[in-house]
């Protein structure tokens, strides 16, 4: 509770909506501690099969994340917590209405990130709507996991136990690479790091399990995600083009729906080859939004935009991701534009490598 005082001293915002924020944030964190218990001892105590079996295998991903990962070796996800809940916190996403340029929220000890996190979903949509109110597109998406960079032992939570395996291992490879390394004003480059190391993860891993279940499971869930990123890749490559066209912005905003028109009209017909993409009805949807706009397909830029770029530099590295961790942590202390003009340039070799001759 003195951490988060101390910060809340150090922010620069209304004291009142300060102290309301960071109370919520000091006392959502300190109910998750309270409710975590030793994984063993949860096994031990638990009715509940299903429940045991599942928490038997996140011990075993757990100890393969620091054997084989080289991830880092403490008590994160050695204990579990029932929060009651279908998500840990609730994230608020806002960009301006023609605009791909994130809103930033900036804080001390996290520095600034592309979104705002609520414990409470109610307070998450009391923010969306003064935000929308001023004229932003926003986008409430519920959370099931997040790092505290290392600070706290994170625990397994019940909002995402309940996963296939394989989506499992990604959350906690996923969660425990920001302890890794966390650049400061830059949520892209966290992502899409923390990206990279969960599928390079989650390949290793099964490959361990040799499992042809699991190798199944893990291609299909490959397979749909590569579907939901091109969808909204194209609508980001064309919503890009017509803001930064000479149009008056009543022609931008026409523009701007026939974009998003064709990318829900493109996700329909691939649901249609494809019945698993179903799984992003509730993307299209909206948690409480009017549907796909440029916060939630900026939400989804932030954890891609540059993992093949860090793709790119752990093949550099033979794969090696000890020494693929200590080029990044290099590449963190670097200014902003070096950092991405490094991480371009990464991406570019790879396209070069992969296109064909002439």
């Amino acid at each position: 509770m003195l951490l988060f005082g101390a910060v809340a001293a150090l922010c620069g915002c209304s004291a009142v909506e300060t102290a309301d924020y960071y109370l919520q944030g000091a006392s959502g964190q300190m109910e998750i501690l309270a409710r975590a218990k030793p994984i063993a001892e949860v096994i031990g105590d638990s009715p509940d099969a299903s429940l045991k079996e599942r928490l038997a295998r996140v011990q075993e991903i757990r100890a393969f994340a620091t054997r084989e990962l080289g991830l880092p070796d403490n008590a994160s996800y050695t204990r579990y917590a029932d929060l009651g809940r279908p998500y840990v916190v609730w994230n608020v996403f806002a960009a301006p209405e023609l605009s791909l340029d994130a809103r930033q929220w900036c804080f001390p000890i996290a520095g600034c990130v592309s979104y705002r996190g609520y414990f409470n979903e109610k307070d998450a949509r009391a923010e969306v709507a003064k935000l929308k109110e001023a004229g932003d597109d926003v986008w409430l998406s519920g959370v099931p996991a997040y790092s505290t960079l290392g600070y706290f032992d994170d625990p397994v939570l019940s909002t995402f136990i309940r996963w296939p395996d394989t989506e499992v291992a990604r959350m906690v490879f996923h969660e425990l690479a920001h302890q890794v390394v966390y650049a400061k004003d830059d949520t892209q480059f966290n992502e899409s790091f923390a990206v990279t190391v969960e599928e390079a993860g989650v390949r290793r891993w099964l490959a361990a399990q040799a499992n042809p279940q699991l190798d199944a499971q893990f291609a299909r869930n490959e397979r749909l995600r590569a579907s939901f990123r091109d969808l909204t890749g194209e609508a980001r490559t064309r919503l890009t083009e017509i803001y930064a066209s000479a149009s008056p912005d009543a022609e931008k905003r026409v523009q701007k729906a026939k974009a998003i028109a064709a990318m829900r009209e493109g996700y329909e017909r691939a649901k249609a080859g494809e019945p698993g993409l179903a799984g992003y009805d509730r993307w299209f949807a909206g948690l409480g939004n009017a549907g796909p706009n440029n916060a939630s397909i900026v939400s989804v830029a932030l954890y891609t935009g540059q993992v093949p770029a860090f793709k790119a530099l752990l093949a550099a590295e033979g794969g090696d991701l000890p020494r693929f961790y200590r080029r990044v942590k290099v590449l963190s202390a670097l200014p902003k534009a070096e950092r991405d003009t490094v991480l371009a340039e990464a991406a570019r070799r790879t396209v070069a490598a992969h296109a064909p001759a002439p």
